[in-house]
């Protein structure tokens, strides 16, 4: 009797067992797709800069629409990183994978024709190969550039129309979006000279590239010094690079100008951002895709026509650069009265190569501005 006790009790645990296996497999299955994935850059998905910027994009189409989704996030920035990363998400049912940034170039141009039922939407970059030989951007890829040199356009000139004469510019990587932000933000603050009548250097820049989108003890005694030596405000210009600044800033009473998304909930010190809308983009190329339209094969440039980029005005902290100034200042963008460069040889217009970026730009030269280069 105790004999068939055991047997019959391992019959019925090993029914259990099966049962349990197979009712849970199909759901298992079934959570382990996501049809929307977004793979991050060098920084993380809470970085308050531009992998949040786009996962908010991500979140709110899929949330409003009731599309599952999921992000990933590479081991290391380098090419095969994000292929492996691409791998996942298709493995994990992706339809579509956001790829937030320039560092995505080469794996999107390798990840397109791998997998061509699956869409891309590449922001900062079009897809090349590795030795630049080869641009081409397919069918299932939407290319998106911003115009950050307007952003950081505006940025300048609201920093120094609001009576600020001593500014930082601290770059994360000098990829081309990064350097855009930085000529621009040295032509807005040479405008802004101009149309106060100030004379030659009346501005001071201190300018660098950090190398990455980290932060880091070394970027904020670099800010403390900056501040201590007379800076009145830092453009933290490379994703958590800003909150070292903001950090120095806290501690030294000053004041930081963020970057990509409105960044005035990180810390007081921040007084308005040089934002791209990277939400709005996303959001809008997936409602295209999912509607029939998606603008695959080509490339998107939102800029201030569009309404591509701006700044936060409703939660900026100026003295008396006002509302009205603003809005005066970002008609004469969109209607094209400024001649804004995006690289650092005069009279040309075009993105700086990556082997200039690489080579550490220098910033371009304003008659009313004092560009240190660190």
């Amino acid at each position: 009797m105790k004999k068939f006790l055991i047997i019959l009790l391992a019959i019925v645990l090993a029914s259990s067992a099966f049962l349990a296996l197979s009712g849970c497999k199909p759901k298992e299955k079934e959570a382990d797709k996501f049809e929307i994935a977004l793979v991050t850059d060098k920084g993380t998905i809470d970085d308050k800069s531009f992998n949040q910027g786009a996962w908010e994009g991500v979140v709110q189409y899929a949330t409003e629409f009731k599309k599952t989704h999921k992000y990933y996030q590479p081991t290391n920035a380098t090419n095969n990183d994000y292929i492996d990363a691409i791998d996942l998400a298709v493995k994990g049912g992706a339809k579509v994978v956001v790829c937030p940034g320039f560092l995505f170039e080469v794996a999107v141009y390798t990840c397109q024709t791998k997998y061509p039922d699956v869409n891309f939407i590449l922001l900062d970059g079009a897809p090349h190969t590795e030795d630049y030989s080869v641009f081409k951007t397919e069918k299932n890829v939407a290319s998106i550039f911003y115009a950050e040199e307007e952003a950081g356009f505006l940025a300048g000139y609201a920093a120094v129309m609001d009576g600020m004469t001593d500014l930082g510019f601290m770059g994360g990587m000098a990829v081309p979006p990064v350097v855009r932000f930085g000529y621009g933000f040295i032509q807005g603050a040479d405008t802004a000279a101009q149309d106060l009548g100030l004379g030659e250097d009346a501005i001071k820049v201190r300018y660098h590239y950090t190398g990455d989108f980290k932060a880091s003890p070394e970027i904020e005694t670099m800010s403390a010094a900056w501040y201590s030596e007379g800076a009145n405000v830092i453009f933290g210009c490379g994703g958590a690079v800003g909150n070292s600044v903001m950090a120095a800033a806290a501690k030294a009473g000053k004041k930081v100008i963020g970057v990509d998304v409105d960044q005035s909930s990180e810390s007081p010190t921040v007084i308005t951002s040089a934002m791209k809308q990277l939400k709005k983009s996303v959001y809008d190329n997936l409602k295209d895709l999912y509607d029939g339209k998606f603008k695959g094969g080509e490339s998107q440039r939102f800029d201030a026509k569009v309404g591509g980029i701006g700044l936060p005005f409703e939660n900026s902290k100026f003295d008396k650069f006002s509302k009205e100034d603003y809005d005066t200042l970002y008609a004469r963008l969109v209607a094209g009265d400024f001649k804004i460069l995006k690289d650092d040889q005069a009279g040309k217009e075009g993105d700086p190569t990556a082997a200039d970026a690489e080579k550490g730009l220098q910033p371009l030269e304003a008659p009313r501005v004092k560009v240190i280069y660190i």
